[in-house]
């Protein structure tokens, strides 16, 4: 199963950290993020990654190299200095011709303990253009975005702005880990345009085109100095 991990961001918010270095090189109790997150991509069922860079790339591309230290293979799409947003990356990736037939979508800066490969089969029997993992996060860490049928195993509407609901019917949240057909990429995505994968997940759901995995327990992520902390934490216990 391939993942493409989305790490081409400016991480703002993780400054001064990221005014010398790329958030994928912050260091997360002792190592480099990257390199455990790819590691443990490795561990969970992902047999390649594809990582699309942006802001200092060409750090990220020397440290990590094409994955043999980590014990997975790596390749790269370079956006360069104009990021297309989430979706253009995918677009992009797609047009470089190193996607799958059926792939998976996550973060640069998210650490999820989760089965990455039973999440792939998921979607391969789902036969719908689009997974997303969600979690029942009734409002814990950060804003509720997803309304679930877990029986129906179908994201009902995705909306990352709430805007077409009141915010009582959002008790589930992306967890930062999506499937997606090569060909839905295709045919969805515009080719040179800045294009967000919020709104990709949206309109799928407004179709009914958007199928649900359910998590059970949280994430992580090092996108804000609390998250890294909260991280850390997670990291340490026994």
């Amino acid at each position: 199963m391939q993942c493409i991990v989305l790490a081409g961001g400016l991480g703002t918010r993780m400054r001064p950290w990221t005014e010398a270095i790329p958030k994928g090189l912050i260091p997360v109790a002792g190592q480099p993020f990257l390199d455990r997150q790819i590691r443990w991509l490795g561990a969970h069922g992902v047999s390649e990654i594809v990582l699309s860079l942006g802001y200092r790339g060409e750090m990220i591309e020397a440290h990590v190299g094409a994955g043999a230290r980590l014990g997975v293979p790596v390749r790269y799409v370079h956006e360069g200095d104009v990021l297309r947003g989430t979706a253009g990356a995918l677009r992009l990736a797609h047009d470089r011709g190193v996607l799958d037939t059926e792939f998976l979508v996550t973060y640069g800066d998210s650490y999820l303990p989760v089965d990455f490969g039973a999440v792939g089969a998921a979607f391969h029997r789902c036969g719908r253009p689009a997974l997303m993992t969600v979690f029942r996060n009734d409002g814990r860490w950060d804003q509720s975005n997803v309304v679930f049928d877990s029986e129906a195993g179908s994201v009902i509407l995705y909306d990352k702005a709430r805007k077409l609901r009141p915010a009582v019917d959002f008790t589930y949240i992306d967890y930062g880990l999506s499937a997606l057909r090569r060909d839905t990429v295709a045919r969805e995505i515009p080719p040179n345009e800045k294009h967000d994968l919020a709104q990709l997940f949206h309109e799928l759901s407004l179709r009914g085109e958007l199928a649900g995995y359910e998590i059970a327990q949280r994430f992580y992520e090092i996108g804000s100095p609390q998250g890294l902390a909260d991280l850390e934490a997670h990291l340490a216990a026994p």
